[in-house]
């Protein structure tokens, strides 16, 4: 990786004794195993965000979307009955 840049991070002992464990075990050093977790935690992050951000979007549109449903609903069931209407 290019322009790599040296950071400081306080961690307990216990978490960085299982960060180094974990590290070995994937044959990585400790620099790739929290620079994979950063990344990972931050597209956890977007996708959360993003999800919000539906979220609040489908709750500002339901009200236009039910009334385009019940508008077409509405032609759906005239069109039916004027249907039934020449069956019978």
């Amino acid at each position: 990786m290019s322009n790599l840049k040296k950071v400081i991070i306080s961690l307990p002992d216990p978490m960085l004794e299982e960060a180094d464990r974990f590290a070995a075990k994937q044959n990585i050093n400790r620099s790739e195993l929290i620079r994979e977790a950063l990344i990972l935690y931050l597209e956890d992050q977007k996708k959360k965000q993003i999800r919000k951000e539906l979220i609040r979007g489908y709750e500002e549109m339901n009200g236009l979307n039910l009334t385009l449903a019940e508008e077409g609903m509405e032609e759906a069931l005239t069109d039916l009955n004027e249907y039934e209407a020449k069956l019978i």
